[in-house]
């Protein structure tokens, strides 16, 4: 049981993808930002190829829990990348995971600024994985939109 999840942003779009059990995240190479039509039809053709049941879209809030003007295009992205395939959608929280991918990253060595191509899709895995360790995906009903 495939997850898919993604880190929506302005320049890049992360990418993450579990294992077949549901128990590990890794990184995909990020997609570059273009239309939201064009986007949701690449995520929804790789989201079939890997045989992705369940699709996490990442929702940043402010710290207060607030959501501010990139909330708002995260949910109008997710409009139409629902559209755009019928695998279930949920929208979830996604506050510091680009702070602790960056914060990975510098633990394996890597400058996360010099990274800039790889945090977007280590946000993503930090998103999924901390989905997967909490939610688990065994005893999960069906996501609602």
């Amino acid at each position: 049981m495939r997850i898919l999840a993604i880190d929506y942003g302005s320049a890049r779009i992360g990418l993450a993808l579990s294992d077949p059990t549901g128990t590990l995240a890794r990184p995909l190479p990020f997609l570059p930002a273009k239309g939201d039509a064009k986007l949701a039809k690449e995520i929804a053709a790789l989201a079939t190829k890997e045989n992705v049941v369940r699709i996490l879209l990442g929702l940043p809030r402010h710290m207060n829990g607030e959501l501010g003007e990139a909330a708002e295009k995260v949910k109008a992205f997710a409009a139409v990348l629902g559209q755009a395939t019928t695998i279930p959608l949920k929208l979830v929280d996604e506050r510091l995971s680009t702070v602790q991918a960056g914060r990975q990253l510098h633990d394996m060595g890597k400058n996360a600024r010099k990274q800039r191509e790889r945090i977007d899709s280590e946000a993503a895995a930090v998103l999924l994985q901390s989905f997967l360790d909490s939610e688990g995906t065994s005893t999960l009903p069906p996501f609602e939109t």
